[in-house]
């Protein structure tokens, strides 16, 4: 196997050179980067990821934390971030905390550790507290942990404003919400306003609330369960995909007609939205937009740039679809 001491000799320069050229680290003139380019192709060199990420005090490991991968939403977030991050030069870790707050807390001490060059996170058990208190580079994706922690998230008040006014303009009276609230979380921002909006509309809404964390199916099925059982009349509802088009699912199952009897509008609008009959109407979050964000945000951090924004908030979007009727949506609801 060819050494950095190989490459120097073929290309008739001293190893620091190559050194520099390897660790992109200093000047190097483009006649001799190019001697020690081809050097390195002609002996199959590979330079020692270790020693570079040493030379660097570097890992090149960002860690991404996630609820569940089992869920739609995280799933995507995470293969998307690690696209962006190889494409920028890293490595991704992704770190699957599953409703486990230690387990939260051992992938956040791997910063301390310097394990990990930085950290995205979307998981949510731990007290802000817990990442306040970390000196080090630490992105979140929709929760605020304070000034110093960038946030990055979809216009959540502007997509709850846009469900309420479909519904409305649907003519709905009477709207089942399912929610899953925590704290500190951006995304409670589309169940408040979805709700007042439809409240100042002389609009009922009759709240599921779900235990935070918990995204495995049979809690979307259970919840599901637990609103058609209690509010059988109810006309609309309003969730997140899964427990939305589980809702959809039992009330077909029960008689319902969708559209005609009952509107249904789904949040994330990930693959699972589309696969259904009838297509379901869902505010779509641009997870591809979101995962690049977070992931040229922490590099950002971690090489030192001035003025990293400390909340960025990406639009989302409408997938018209056959669970409701279409409407002109003028955002003055």
């Amino acid at each position: 196997m060819a050494s950095m001491k190989d490459v120097a000799q073929r290309a008739g320069v001293g190893v620091g050179t190559v050194s520099r050229v390897i660790n992109d680290s200093g000047y190097v003139s483009a006649d001799t980067r190019k001697k020690i380019e081809r050097a390195i192709e002609e002996l199959g060199y590979t330079p020692n990821e270790l020693a570079r990420n040493l030379f660097r005090n570097r890992t090149g490991i960002i860690g991404v934390l996630i609820p569940d991968l089992d869920h739609p939403f995280f799933s995507a977030f995470a293969r998307e971030t690690e696209v962006s991050l190889y494409k920028l030069g890293y490595k991704t870790m992704i770190c699957n905390t599953v409703g486990s707050s230690n387990r939260e807390r051992d992938y956040l001490n791997m910063l301390d550790r310097n394990m990990v060059d930085g950290i995205i996170t979307g998981a949510h058990t731990l007290h802000k507290t817990e990442y306040a208190n970390r000196k080090h580079t630490i992105v979140a994706l929709d929760q605020d942990f304070g000034p110093e922690i960038p946030i990055i998230g979809s216009d959540h008040l502007y997509g709850g404003k846009l469900a309420a006014e479909i519904m409305i303009k649907n003519g709905c009276k009477r709207i089942i919400q399912i929610t899953g609230i925590a704290p500190n979380v951006a995304a409670n921002d589309r169940h408040t306003v979805f709700e007042e909006s439809l409240k100042a509309h002389g609009i009922e809404v009759l709240n599921i609330e779900m235990e935070w964390n918990k995204f495995d199916h049979q809690s979307y099925w259970d919840a599901a369960k637990e609103a058609i059982e209690k509010y059988p009349d109810a006309d609309g509802v309003f969730a997140a995909d899964q427990p939305a088009l589980c809702y959809m699912h039992l009330a077909i199952q029960a008689g319902k007609r969708v559209p005609e009897d009952l509107k249904v509008i789904t949040y994330d609008g990930m693959d699972v939205s589309r696969l259904c009959y009838p297509e379901v109407t869902a505010i779509c979050q641009n997870v591809k937009f979101l995962a690049e964000s977070c992931a040229r945000t922490v590099l950002d951090l971690i090489d030192g740039k001035e003025r990293v924004p400390h909340r960025q908030v990406l639009s989302v979007e409408l997938q018209q679809g056959q669970s409701t009727y279409p409407v002109e949506i003028t955002g003055e609801i």
